[in-house]
């Protein structure tokens, strides 16, 4: 089918030539010669661009380019003017035009025109398939080779990148091809952590940035009296979560810093946040602060000491300021916070905690419109950047940059698509979680888990005699022998965390300023 071209000029006569040429190049063209008609015309027809006169006789270009734009406000318009006056560009531009042209104009402007407007998307889209399959053979070598803790974030970093612009072209075999590739990346990098994440933890190995030292090395120095600084904590923000929020906050900030840090084992909240904030392993935590500390075998909420263990870490490390912490479990208490900022604009250092992404990720396994909503990463991204753009945390953050704040993003950690299952046999006290288990006679096969034996060595609490933690690898996800099948169903597919994958360790940590 051709493309379909109106062209509305009251001097339609003379551009004869240029209309000649379209046709030869395979467009269908109608022309009128003023506003009035293009209207009707548009209404009547379906066409792929139109083309405005801005200076008509009757309605001029821009009074029908917004009566058009009411009707059918996606088709491409482009204003043609002879003047150069600025309010009639803004104006255009204002009004959404797809382009842009001052006369007078020659065949070979207004054919490229129709192509960056018709032909962007699939241009872009071969370029980025080509781009991918000349950088496919470089990322397959570093995947193979022996990769050390910072190669693993770089190369991380740059399958999030073809991730990213692959999932904006139709090219499902190119799609295809990057996640096996990421799939084989993951599977080595579980291996890498096995090898390496206890000799970092005992000072056999020189660490990585990790989740229970950022505080202390990265996030302290920039307290201070003289500083205004605001720690924001997304639950379960996935770097390339990260990614797609980043054009909408650049609206407000420039990113100064962009690095990865890694997250600890388990990587699920009640381990990972807590060491963020107390600057401790958890087995160190249930040492210093045993009232603040709710094991797994015991009732209670995980992480509800947050702030006293933040205050701890904040005497030990000198820092005097005016702070505050607060969490946000709902919309509600979004809503409120956002309504009462003024309470923290006058703090050296205010902490937030939101648990919008946490919720999402958990209700995924409960929700079959969840399910259908975000059945994929790319999916999911996109009900991220959706909702944030239309949540209290838009505006918090608004407000954040009108106060001046340094902003510190970070989270906890991450979360992978699940969709191997792997049975497990425990005792009832056994934890429920999907990634990870932790129990006394715990029956796996050795080679689909990773296990830590004595729960010391990783400075984990110790929830009895003999009790060991077990941890999923990749898309794996545990489940146990009764009711098998019913459970397969209800959460493969869904994201989880706790176990080990480059989704869950390696996390966002970015440092804005406001513009």
């Amino acid at each position: 089918m051709s493309t379909k071209i109106l062209w509305a000029d009251d001097e339609i006569d003379l551009l004869k030539p240029h209309i000649l040429f379209l046709q030869q190049k395979g467009y269908e063209v109608d022309t009128v010669n003023n506003g009035s008609e293009a209207v009707e015309e548009a209404d009547n027809t379906t066409y792929d661009v139109i083309f405005l006169d801005e200076n008509m006789p009757g309605i001029s270009g821009l009074d029908a380019l917004l009566q058009i734009k009411t009707k059918q406000p996606h088709i491409p318009i482009v204003m043609i003017t002879k003047s150069e006056e600025e309010y009639i560009m803004e104006e255009a531009i204002g009004s959404k035009i797809a382009d842009y042209l001052i006369k007078p104009v020659n065949p070979n402007q207004i054919l490229l025109t129709l192509k960056k407007i018709l032909d962007q998307r699939k241009l872009v889209s071969q370029k980025t398939t080509f781009n991918y399959q000349q950088k496919f053979r470089e990322l397959g070598f570093r995947i193979s080779n022996h990769l050390d803790k910072d190669d693993w974030i770089k190369l991380y970093t740059d399958l999030v990148f073809w991730e990213l612009e692959l999932s904006k072209t139709k090219e499902e075999s190119m799609n295809d091809i990057l996640l096996m590739q990421k799939n084989e990346a993951n599977q080595l990098f579980c291996e890498y952590i096995e090898d390496n994440y206890l000799d970092w933890l005992n000072g056999k190995e020189d660490a990585p940035e990790m989740i229970h030292t950022v505080f202390k090395n990265r996030i302290a120095p920039l307290i201070s009296k003289e500083h205004k600084t605001f720690l924001v904590v997304i639950d379960n923000l996935r770097f390339d979560q990260w990614k797609v929020l980043e054009p909408i906050l650049g609206e407000f900030f420039k990113i100064e810093s962009e690095d990865v840090i890694y997250s600890i084992l388990p990587s699920a909240t009640q381990y990972a946040r807590n060491s963020l904030f107390a600057g401790l392993m958890p087995s160190e935590i249930q040492k210093r602060f045993p009232k603040l500390w709710v094991g797994e075998d015991e009732e209670g909420g995980k992480n509800l000491h947050e702030e006293e263990l933040l205050e701890g870490q904040l005497k030990r490390l000198g820092k005097d300021v005016k702070w505050s912490y607060h969490k946000i479990t709902n919309l509600e208490a979004a809503k409120k916070y956002n309504d009462n900022f003024n309470h923290v604009k006058n703090n050296n250092f205010a902490v937030l905690v939101y648990n919008f992404v946490d919720a999402l990720s958990h209700a995924k396994s409960e929700m079959d419109m969840i399910k259908e909503l975000a059945d994929d990463e790319a999916a999911y991204r996109s009900l991220t950047e959706s909702w944030f753009k239309h949540s209290p945390l838009y505006e918090i953050f608004e407000k954040i940059k009108i106060q001046g704040f340094k902003v510190i993003l970070t989270t906890d950690h991450g979360t992978i698509r699940v969709k191997n299952p792997v049975k497990i046999v425990g005792e009832r006290s056994t934890n429920s979680n999907l990634r990870y288990k932790t129990g006394r006679n715990l029956s796996y096969n050795s080679k689909e888990a990773f296990s830590i034996k004595n729960p010391a060595d990783a400075f984990l609490p110790k929830s009895s005699i003999n009790s060991e933690f077990v941890f999923t690898r990749s898309e794996n996800f545990f489940v146990y022998q009764n009711n098998y099948n019913q459970y397969v169903r209800l959460y493969q597919n869904s994201f989880q965390h706790g176990g080990i994958s480059m989704e869950e360790l390696l996390i966002p940590f970015v440092i804005l300023s406001s513009k």
